[in-house]
């Protein structure tokens, strides 16, 4: 049984993946280190609730006594101050999206991914059956990917980073440059619109709704027809966790490499540059080191004010 040591219990994952898990009997939530906004009513309930064996006073006692690190705090700004502990302890860490928020925090993780940490993520979309099943489809079946276009719609970035991940899981390739293209608003609902171009030619582009959930809906064009497809919500949990497993228990890694999660982040980064700057394509390369990226610290404090209690009735 792998067990899991699990970081801040801000969002709903570590509540859906603990329940996933009883049902697959593969692994198990065995420990939680919580420093996030959540009351210890709540930490304790979680613990109760999923028969977690300690609340563990720092980090690096949870990394001592666990297979795997599971990095869920909302504020994606303090994600990597929890990583050492674990690579420390040889131990290897699934960081929960978005990975990071700034272009020096992905210089961080790749460098991290060189000295050989094993660090694991992000979106579950990026690994939904929909998107394999296309994907394990011959291309002379299916025809070679010229254009993706995808939607979704919640935030710009805590869940805009699904779709961006899904769009590169299915080309990919890295990314050269992003664009913003346009924007229409109605009230306190926005939609912005942005465009990719991709190394190997092919190119995307993305939709991203704010102030109303929308699904993850994403439009394949090929040399040999178009595809489209919703993407399954109530299925990608366990398609993420199984690849999770899959690697505790062979070392054989499926989950996207790091290069590709950070240039899912550099994607999101140039199109935010590309919107201040009016339209003007930036490429992914070129993101300033001083570059603010998207601020974790300020969507924390908005996620905790709006947050339901709901690891307590």
């Amino acid at each position: 049984m792998i067990r899991i040591g699990v970081v801040n219990i801000d969002v709903s994952h570590p509540k859906m993946f603990a329940s996933w898990l009883l049902r697959e009997n593969r692994a198990r939530y065995a420990a939680v280190y919580n420093d996030g906004f959540r009351k210890d009513d709540e930490v304790a309930a979680f613990v109760r609730d999923f028969a977690l064996e300690k609340r563990c006073e720092s980090v690096r006692e949870l990394a001592e006594m666990v297979d795997i690190g599971f990095i869920q705090g909302c504020n994606w700004d303090r994600h990597l101050s929890y990583v050492e502990a674990f690579f420390q302890a040889k131990k290897p860490v699934f960081i929960d999206k978005p990975i990071v928020g700034n272009i020096r925090d992905c210089e961080r993780l790749e460098a991290y991914a060189k000295e050989g940490n094993v660090i694991l993520g992000s979106s579950s979309l990026r690994y939904s059956n929909e998107i394999a099943s296309f994907l394990k489809r011959p291309t002379s079946e299916r025809g070679e990917i010229l254009h993706v276009y995808g939607t979704c719609g919640v935030d710009e970035f805590n869940y805009g980073i699904h779709i961006v991940e899904s769009i590169c899981g299915l080309i990919q390739s890295k990314a050269l440059q992003t664009q913003f293209v346009a924007r229409s608003e109605k009230g306190s609902m926005t939609c912005e619109n942005f465009a990719v171009t991709f190394v190997n030619g092919a190119t995307a582009s993305y939709s991203l709704f704010s102030g109303l959930w929308m699904p993850c809906v994403v439009v394949i064009m090929t040399t040999k027809g178009t595809y489209s497809f919703e993407i399954d919500s109530s299925t990608v949990y366990k398609a993420l966790l199984d690849r999770i497993c899959d690697y505790m228990e062979t070392g054989k890694n499926s989950c996207a490499t790091v290069e590709e999660l950070t240039d899912s982040i550099r994607i999101m980064l140039a199109g935010r540059l590309s919107r201040e700057s009016n339209g003007t394509p930036i490429r992914t390369d070129q993101i300033p080191k001083d570059d603010k990226g998207f601020d974790g610290g300020l969507f924390e404090k908005g996620y905790a004010a709006a947050a339901k209690r709901i690891y307590v009735d």
